[in-house]
């Protein structure tokens, strides 16, 4: 069973990018299930349903969940129907909107889909608990689930959270992605007990930017310490981060992973 799963999705610029990547990628490789970080699908904060459908269209079966997830009140329908094809992060404070994992039909069976936060993402919250201990919580909750593949999606700022977590739930589950940096690093692999783990897969967007924002402004921001509006950067070089993995429908252990880095002109 081959599983894409695609790095944050920046607003219309990553949307098109998108469309004009997937499509062919899923038919070259065989591409058997996609599921992609959609917190920026929609002018980079939150998700639309419009755009939710957009992405299905194009291939995306899932979308992994961030900080900004629900931010927008017409997802929430979506996050509380179990076939929804939206989860919320399962470490948010007991009454967030959505529910805490989801489990999806695909080809092969049915695909566990968790996806956490690092107990710091810019700013500390203390509504969030612990993710190891949300993690755990679903994995014995889920236990006796006829299940193909277990994928983790770990949204955080700190790398030693995100590399210590695909330690400790080696051999427990298929995959453990990191994102939210938008910036891919180099460490894909397998773990010794058949887990695919990578600190951050990277963004869709702009890559002659600041994480998908226009650069200006940025850089104005940190000269002036005055406050402004993100702008998404449409011009120029597109990128495309994704992270393909190989997965034993039998075991549920990923067997081969690459990490997919393309680049469109917009």
């Amino acid at each position: 069973m081959k599983i894409l799963y695609v790095g944050d999705i920046m607003g219309r610029p990553g949307r098109q990018t998108i469309k004009k990547v997937l499509p062919g990628l899923i038919q070259e490789r065989g591409i058997d299930f996609v599921v992609a970080q959609g917190e920026n699908l929609s002018d980079g904060k939150g998700m639309r349903p419009k755009a939710i459908d957009e992405m299905r269209e194009a291939g995306v079966d899932f979308f992994s969940g961030g900080n900004w997830t629900t931010k927008r009140e017409e997802v929430y329908p979506i996050l509380e129907d179990p076939k929804g094809p939206v989860v919320r992060p399962a470490n948010y404070p007991e009454g967030t909107p959505g529910r805490r994992y989801k489990i999806a039909e695909t080809p092969f069976g049915r695909v566990l889909i968790v996806s956490l936060m690092g107990q710091i993402v810019g700013y500390l919250d203390p509504g969030e608990s612990n993710p190891l201990h949300a993690i755990d919580a679903i994995l014995e909750e889920t236990k006796n689930e006829p299940l193909v593949a277990r994928i983790v999606n770990f949204h955080g700022d700190f790398s030693s959270e995100k590399l210590v977590i695909g330690q400790y739930l080696d051999g427990r589950v298929s995959a453990v992605i990191g994102d939210h940096w938008h910036v891919p690093t180099a460490d894909a692999r397998l773990l010794p007990k058949g887990t695919a783990h990578i600190t951050d897969v990277g963004m869709v967007g702009s890559r002659d930017s600041c994480l998908g924002v226009k650069t200006d402004i940025i850089i104005q921001r940190w000269l002036t310490d005055e406050r402004s509006r993100n702008e998404l950067e449409t011009q120029g070089t597109m990128q495309f981060c994704a992270l393909l993995i190989d997965i034993n429908p039998t075991t549920g252990q990923a067997t081969h992973l690459e990490q997919i880095i393309q680049f469109v002109e917009n």
